[in-house]
């Protein structure tokens, strides 16, 4: 998994390129933790070339949602795969997160 990050119209935006499991799991929760402890409330997520998660990955989503939640900031995600947005949707995690099409409507948010 590559992870890269860029500051965009007041969000931290996070490219994830790869795949999101138990081996790699860790350095997302460490680029995350590093993003947060920075003082950045607002993170999107961009998934267009994330090809897998595992409910390991769920979690770190999960897991970032609520530090954010507690601290009035979001956590977006968007450009998902339709197999990444069927993972989600089974967790019954759609109804948890925002998540949009593209990166230009999930900006606008």
């Amino acid at each position: 998994m590559e992870i890269t990050k860029q500051k965009q119209s007041g969000f931290t935006v996070v490219n994830l390129n790869g795949r999101l499991d138990t081996t790699n799991y860790g350095s997302l929760d460490k680029e995350l933790e590093t993003i947060v402890n920075a003082g950045e409330k607002n993170i999107l997520i961009n998934c267009s070339e994330m090809n897998y998660i595992s409910s390991s990955g769920l979690r770190v989503f999960l897991i970032y949602l609520k530090k954010l939640k507690a601290e009035q900031g979001k956590l977006i995600l968007c450009n998902m795969q339709p197999t990444i947005k069927e993972v989600f949707s089974i967790a019954g995690f759609t109804s948890l997160f925002s998540i949009y099409d593209s990166l230009e409507e999930a900006l606008n948010s």
